[in-house]
């Protein structure tokens, strides 16, 4: 079986543990997810089946959709509800929409993050989080990422000296919300912590078109596959390049994965790398700029 499965991940498992129950549900064994989620995180998790585990790199790359609670008055060591609470300050009156919302546009565009101790992120080839579980600090690279936006919802509530309010993120890949939670904190003068998030989409995926496992038991056990996307589909961003089948020399290359010249494409496509390459209607490569060689392409992934 090769292609997508659009996961609804429900909080109370981690993403590794989805894997092994779709493993299970399906009987295969190629399973592999596109960026973990927290086990107290819930949402859209797209799984790559058999041959299309090769796009996992791929669908990292893409934007993902959040949407979650900050509570300012607090601060953890996980910069979520997982953690031990480290700083703690009585909020003398509300901040206004405005003056937060202010401070969430100063964090969006090219930014640079220091990822929290309990991460996944190595330091000499340790990762972060077991520094953490020893009870040590050490220092942390910084993390280049994009916020497209970062905006609140709805209106916030007042209570016992905290203040909560909801927020939706559109990020690119390594994003850490609950950090960008602690750093908005920071710019209020404030402890901050993440309460509740949810991945709303992960491109192409949205909500709407996810199973939970329940569901994908049930679907497997009346052997309805109709929820499988296929691998073209998930491909469909890219310009595509259908191959002439008569020049069987080129087919033999593509198909050996070789190297080409750039004007091997025709030239509508020559700007507008990378390209998936069709031949007889299937999907056989993603052919993107050589790295090295100027006027060459290669493929990035074979299929």
């Amino acid at each position: 079986m090769d292609g997508i499965l659009p996961l609804w991940k429900e909080r109370g498992m981690t993403s590794h543990d989805s894997v092994f129950k779709v493993r299970k549900i399906l009987k295969m064994k190629k399973v592999g997810h596109t960026g973990t989620l927290d086990p107290n995180v819930d949402g859209v998790l797209p799984i790559c089946l058999g041959k299309a585990t090769k796009l996992v790199e791929l669908l990292m790359d893409k934007t993902k959709v959040y949407t979650g609670e900050i509570t300012l008055g607090f601060a953890t060591t996980t910069e979520d509800l997982d953690g031990e609470v480290i700083a703690e300050k009585v909020l003398p009156s509300a901040f206004t929409d405005t003056e937060i919302q202010k401070m969430m546009d100063e964090l969006t565009g090219h930014i640079v993050q220091i990822p929290p101790m309990f991460s996944a992120i190595k330091v000499k080839g340790k990762r972060l989080y077991e520094y953490a579980r020893e009870g040590i600090e050490v220092e942390r690279p910084e993390h280049p990422v994009f916020v497209h936006s970062f905006k609140l919802m709805g209106t916030s509530r007042f209570v016992e000296g905290k203040q909560v309010f909801a927020f939706e993120i559109t990020c690119g890949k390594g994003t850490y919300v609950r950090t960008l939670a602690s750093d908005l904190g920071k710019k209020l003068g404030v402890p901050a912590t993440m309460t509740s998030l949810t991945r709303k989409a992960s491109t192409p995926f949205s909500r709407g078109d996810c199973l939970t496992l329940s569901d994908l038991a049930k679907a497997v056990e009346v052997e309805d596959y109709s929820w499988l996307v296929p691998i073209e589909s998930a491909m469909s961003a890219y310009p595509e390049w259908h191959l002439p089948i008569e020049d069987k020399n080129l087919v033999k290359l593509v198909e050996n994965g070789s190297v080409l010249e750039i004007n091997t494409l025709p030239p509508s496509l020559r700007s507008q790398l990378p390209v998936t390459a069709y031949i007889d209607g299937k999907l056989k490569a993603l052919y993107d700029v050589h790295p090295s060689k100027d006027g060459k392409i290669k493929p990035s992934k074979m299929f």
